[in-house]
């Protein structure tokens, strides 16, 4: 392996660890504050981390003489609406279903996304190959095992978490189309404080807001703003860019092992064998549908 594919390959795991424990900070932040006050908090933080790339890339265009015109401006905004509007579903759904489920169940349930979208794209004309269906059956089977009791009945906060990991899907996919022709970073910055915003107006609304619950909860909002979005944003920028795809699918999706091995050690969370056995599966089914293109000899990539 060479260095610099080296080098990407633990950045990403870097990533993958900072996402991970970011389910526990979050579960933390919300023994003071509500869902709603954290994550308005939190992405307006994050949102404020990533001004110094904004900069960046203004002096890099000034350099190069050139500057973004008002038409581009305004793309940005309404691309940012668009998947703010999304992410802060996405985000709301995890928040509050995190009061009523673990962050080790969040992380496993959130990370089916990588099996959802491909499976919204079969409504986009989009094939789906073999590796997308056994990810996707596998994605299920784990869920059922990890969730659904032998009552056949599903927590409250799993039910919110498994929508939310749709809401997920459809924010990666927005944004794989918007990325194509705006700036990510600006498009990022714009989403962040929209999904700030909402979270902040539902907040004052209906939660109670104290200085001392915000203070209390300082250090999991900070994670979850500065080192979630900002810190890990700009490594995963930089580590794909040598990674292999295989080895970030692989990669990327350990942020769900690493949210439950951070519940059973920083929050004294327990799996049963029952829903060990889940997670594994949907672990499995997660990198089936993101590796079975580049496994398997004259496949290809799903499109």
């Amino acid at each position: 392996m060479e260095l610099k594919t080296f080098k990407s390959d633990f950045i990403l795991l870097v990533v993958a660890s900072i996402w991970g424990l970011a389910f526990v900070a979050q579960r933390m932040g919300m023994d003071y504050v509500g869902p709603f006050t954290f994550n308005g908090i939190r992405f307006a933080l994050g949102g404020l981390s990533l001004l110094p790339f904004i900069a960046s890339g203004r002096k890099k265009r000034k350099i190069n003489h050139t500057q973004s015109s008002v038409p581009a401006f305004n793309e940005v905004l309404k691309g940012g609406m668009l998947s703010g509007a999304v992410l802060f579903a996405g985000a709301s759904l995890q928040q509050v279903g995190m009061v009523y489920t673990t962050a080790g169940k969040s992380g496993f349930i959130t990370g089916l996304y990588v099996v959802i979208v491909p499976i919204i794209g079969l409504f986009r004309k989009q094939k789906a190959g073999f590796g997308t269906w056994a990810g996707a059956f596998m994605g299920v089977a784990g869920l059922y095992l990890l969730s659904v009791t032998k009552n056949l009945t599903i927590s409250f906060g799993d039910l919110l978490e498994f929508a939310g990991a749709f809401c997920f899907a459809f924010h990666v996919i927005i944004i794989g189309e918007l990325s194509q022709r705006i700036d990510t970073v600006r498009l990022a910055f714009v989403q962040c404080f929209l999904c700030s915003s909402l979270s902040l107006i539902i907040a004052v609304l209906f939660e109670k807001i104290t200085l001392n619950g915000i203070w209390m909860a300082g250090i999991p909002i900070i994670y979850g703003g500065v080192f979630s979005v900002g810190i890990a944003y700009s490594l995963q920028i930089y580590g794909q860019k040598n990674s292999h795809p295989a080895h970030a699918a692989i990669l990327m999706s350990l942020e769900s092992v690493i949210a439950a091995l951070g519940g059973w050690l920083i929050l004294n969370e327990v799996l049963s064998s029952r829903a060990i056995t889940g997670c594994i599966l949907m672990m499995t089914g997660m990198l089936v549908s993101q590796l079975y293109s580049y496994l398997i000899p004259g496949k290809t990539k799903d499109k």
